[in-house]
């Protein structure tokens, strides 16, 4: 029993995971938090027309098929984020899918960056995906139109291009730790992707009508 005049127990300070499941997230935001057990680290998910900036080393993941990701980080500031587009052009106005494609997405990442104190001038980019994961769809070049189009971006901002993975048949699970800026990268089995493929064909029938690998990035 406490003592007469001792202050009331309190109760323990919430985790990091908790404090982030509990914040208000703005549109677009990603807000998909769990435990990643095999990193044992605090993680979240960018799911497609997301991105996430943080200033600590919580693992950013997402899976790419055509789709790109663009990570980038202020080298200075030590702030990153994580971006995840599904078509080059077409969502200029934003809204509530704005996210989905690159100019809108490029710009809330890097417009999300600049609010919490980065400069382009020190921001320093990694790119991932492209890759052609679905057979028959070569006519319509997503993943190298996408590719095409956020190297294009980066190149007119600027902003240098460390390290890239991109294009080639594969699709790539890509895992960021935005306060060090290191980027992991693993190329998934095209086997076990039809879920993927699915979701991309979508995208590819709602769009309106060459580069290689280079830098260091991590396999995991």
């Amino acid at each position: 029993m406490p003592s007469p005049g001792a202050p009331p127990p309190t109760a323990a300070a919430p985790s990091r995971l908790e404090r982030l499941k509990a914040q208000s997230r703005k549109q677009g935001e990603a807000s998909f938090f769990f435990w990643d057990a095999h990193f044992k680290n605090d993680a979240v998910k960018v799911l497609p027309g997301e991105f996430f900036v943080h200033d600590e080393d919580i693992l950013v993941m997402t899976t790419l098929g055509s789709c790109i990701a663009a990570c980038i980080w202020d080298r200075e500031k030590r702030i990153g984020g994580m971006n995840h587009f599904l078509l080059p052009d077409g969502g200029s106005g934003g809204g509530a899918d704005g996210g989905r494609y690159g100019s809108y997405a490029m710009d809330l990442l890097i417009g999300e960056l600049v609010k919490r104190g980065a400069t382009r001038s020190t921001m320093e980019a990694k790119v991932f995906g492209g890759g052609a994961v679905i057979s028959g769809m070569n006519t319509i070049n997503v993943g190298e139109r996408n590719t095409a189009f956020v190297l294009d971006y980066l190149r007119t901002e600027r902003i240098t291009v460390v390290s890239k993975d991109v294009m080639d048949i594969y699709p790539r699970k890509v895992c960021y730790l935005p306060a060090s800026g290191k980027a992991m990268v693993k190329r998934l089995a095209s086997a076990n992707t039809e879920a993927l493929a699915a979701q991309e064909r979508a995208a590819a029938q709602r769009a309106a009508p060459a580069a290689t690998s280079g830098g260091s990035v991590d396999l995991f």
